[in-house]
């Protein structure tokens, strides 16, 4: 068939509909010829055209199809030399996907002609395969951009009022009984009235969606019945995954996504995306060829020495390679899009460790910091980074550069290590409750860099912390464990489900003291979906591969207890910015006064000495935060104030005797919280100051000055 084509244009890269045409761009620097593939329908039938694409400026082959719309589907086929041992492995009989796709049609079918080599020959990837990939490959698919926004208004809510939610798109709603069922389990259902209802209820402001960037179900899941429902393997850095369209394949996932976005922010709820630039799903030099291996090998990942295998920082089979301009451009470019196209609030960086690395080591100057920081739209949105990557020489909590947030592992390990009583030092707690000073405040950070979290995606749910002593997995198929280092969990005595009431009831209990010490404590709050109303894995520390009722929210056995106490929790601790400040303590009396802004007790009522905060049998302190020394202002210039609060942390096995701090800390505290008895009220039990509490083992109490 003959089709009209035009020389089009280099930028931008992808395919672009521009009212008129659509203009395809693909960069590969090694390759020799590009053939753009288009096809009819569904995208199943044989290609019926290719378009030699003859013109290349700078490394990028391009042409302008005049007649092309909206819907086309299509794929490229890319010419060089097929030679592993110097990094090419172009093979033109396999489709390749776009890396500028704006979505995919479909998901892949697993077949021996998707790799570039063939499959048992004894030479391995070094052999060269003629089948044919199209079809079993998805297709890319030319996209409509236009979508009224009707006046939409990104949130833009600042880090120390930010609650954020991490969840899953198809696992929060594919239960839901009060959303139809039609669309659960999709972006739709996450933009459905009945969601957006429960998460303001909750008090949530960010909801952090776990990979929807198009990703690849491994094949060795696949034949085991089981998928990669986290979506950490992306092949698509542009589309929205497919798999969460309730409305159509074409595009319309695209549309939908939107959607989703424009209600969430509507409800004031921010958009963040869990990203991973750091690998693809095309594994290691065993893996299939579908996108950047067959477009251009050498220009898109990390080789070794040889160039034949793949530097491997993440664990995955290949780590794309950040340092050349190319890859920088494609994750800048993705990023740009997300954010003005997509309208997405923020990012969370899957081992962002791995997008710093130069040769080998991390450098915090990389030119992945530089060009973020000088973006004027990228460096504007939430950036939180995983701190590491499982490469040598990689980066620790607290080494990011200013203008990133980090998930704070040591966070995590410090809580889970006091509430479980393991041997540690009170003053590990007390620095990971005030913010982590230590890892933040010497690099003009604030608190905020601080993502706290009990629990992730990675590890026990919050219900099988308290619940489980050891791991479950044997329903993954696999003994696949990156979870175990960071479980720190305790059974209450019992491992797994139990009908003893005495056991069930201190489960409960630690439940609240995890999160009255998340919410709490001074940093970004991170709750992750499920943990409010007890959801279980049983046991599962990793639940990857469970697209199923493991991974799911059962909303019909939710734990309407626990939930109530969260939002209640949220609600009080949101009203106080004594516990969302936005700048250090000082430790330092208050001017015109001779309190301090912080100051630490024993249960005797004294001050805590440098050696109370180094016996690691010690497993209680009461911290008192003066409500007039926030150091702080609001929109408008005013000093913000607010009451001052004595907060009790008891870990002992057994209730302790606490006696109130002297007159000048306040004359009456009102108890406010109290986790034993499962309270949260504004009008508790009155105490004079001096007055001795029993507080109950295992537990945290809140007092609050009340009002003269």
């Amino acid at each position: 068939m003959n089709i009209e084509s035009y020389p089009g244009s280099p930028y931008p890269l992808g395919a672009t509909w521009d009212g008129e045409g659509v203009n395809f761009a693909l960069f590969a620097e090694n390759a020799t010829k590009v053939e753009l593939c288009l096809f009819e329908g569904s995208g199943e039938e044989t290609e019926y055209a290719r378009i030699n694409m003859s013109e290349r400026t700078h490394h990028i082959w391009h042409t302008y199809l005049p007649e092309a719309r909206p819907g086309q589907l299509y794929g490229y086929r890319v010419h060089g030399p097929y030679d592993p041992s110097h990094g090419h492995r172009f093979n033109p009989y396999k489709l390749l996907l776009d890396p500028y796709a704006k979505a995919i049609s479909r998901t892949i079918e697993w077949h021996d002609s998707l790799f570039g080599y063939k499959m048992g020959h004894p030479d391995e990837d070094l052999s060269f395969s003629k089948d044919d990939s199209a079809p079993y490959i998805p297709k890319s698919v030319v996209i409509d951009p236009t979508f009224d926004w009707a006046g939409d208004r990104k949130p833009k809510i600042p880090y120390h009022k930010t609650i954020i939610y991490e969840t899953h798109v198809k696992g929060f709603t594919k239960l839901h009984p009060d959303i139809p069922e039609e669309i659960r389990g999709t972006y739709a259902a996450l933009g459905h009235p009945v969601t957006i209802k429960y998460l303001k209820e909750l008090g949530i402001t960010a909801v952090e969606l776990m990979p929807v960037h198009h990703f690849i179900n491994d094949r060795h899941l696949v034949e085991k019945g089981l998928s990669n429902y986290w979506g950490y393997n992306t092949i698509g850095y542009f589309a929205p995954d497919v798999r969460y369209s309730s409305t159509g394949t074409h595009g319309e996932q695209v549309v939908e996504f939107k959607e989703m976005v424009k209600a969430l922010h509507k409800a004031g709820i921010e958009v963040i995306l869990d990203v991973v630039y750091n690998h693809t799903a095309e594994g290691n030099q065993m893996g299939p060829t579908l996108s950047f291996r067959g477009i251009d090998n050498a220009a898109y990942y990390r080789l070794t020495e040889d160039q034949r295998y793949y530097m491997d920082y993440t664990g995955t089979g290949n780590t794309l390679n950040a340092n050349l301009p190319n890859v920088l451009r494609l994750i800048m470019d993705s990023l740009r899009y997300w954010i003005e196209e997509m309208r997405v609030d923020g990012f969370r960086f899957d081992l962002a460790a791995t997008l710093a690395r130069e040769l080998h080591e991390v450098d915090r100057l990389s030119a992945f910091f530089d060009i973020i920081h000088q973006d004027p739209v990228i460096s504007q949105v939430k950036l939180i980074a995983e701190p590491w990557d499982i490469g040598e020489g990689g980066y620790q909590v607290g080494e990011f550069p200013p203008g990133w947030a980090e998930w704070n592992g040591k966070y995590r390990d410090s809580i889970r290590d006091y509430w479980r009583g393991a041997d540690s030092m009170l003053a590990e707690f007390a620095e990971r409750f005030t913010g982590s000073s230590d890892l933040y405040r010497d690099d003009y950070r604030s608190p905020t860099a601080s993502i706290n979290f009990i629990t992730a995606h990675d590890g026990f749910t919050l219900n099988d912390l308290v619940s489980y002593n050891e791991k479950h997995n044997l329903a993954n198929g696999e003994d696949n464990n990156d979870g175990e280092s960071h479980n720190r969990s305790w059974n209450c005595g019992v491992e797994g489900a139990t009908d003893d009431v005495e056991v069930l009831a201190l489960r409960a209990k630690q439940k609240r003291n995890f999160l009255t010490t998340l919410f709490l404590s001074q940093g970004v709050p991170m709750l992750v979906a499920g943990d409010e109303i007890s959801r279980t894995q049983h046991g599962n520390n990793n639940a990857y591969c469970q697209d199923n009722e493991v991974s799911w929210l059962n909303w019909q056995e939710a734990d309407a207890e626990l939930l109530q106490f969260t939002r209640r929790l949220i609600k009080f601790t949101r009203q106080h910015p004594t516990f969302n400040r936005r700048g250090w303590f000082k430790g330092q009396p208050i001017k015109g006064g001779n309190l301090k802004d912080i100051a630490w007790f024993l249960p005797e009522g004294g001050e805590m000495t440098e050696e109370n905060w180094n016996h690691d049998f010690a497993k209680s302190l009461g911290v008192y935060f003066n409500g007039k020394g926030l150091h702080a202002k609001g929109p408008k210039g005013e000093i913000i104030t607010d009451d001052s609060f004595y907060v009790i942390f008891n870990a002992h096995y057994e209730p302790l005797k606490y006696k109130l701090p002297p007159k000048k800390y306040g004359e009456r505290w009102r108890k406010v919280i109290d986790t034993d008895a499962n309270l949260i009220e504004e009008q508790g039990e009155q105490f004079a100051y001096g007055k001795t509490l029993v507080v109950a083992a295992r537990s945290v109490v809140v007092l609050q000055q009340p009002e003269k």
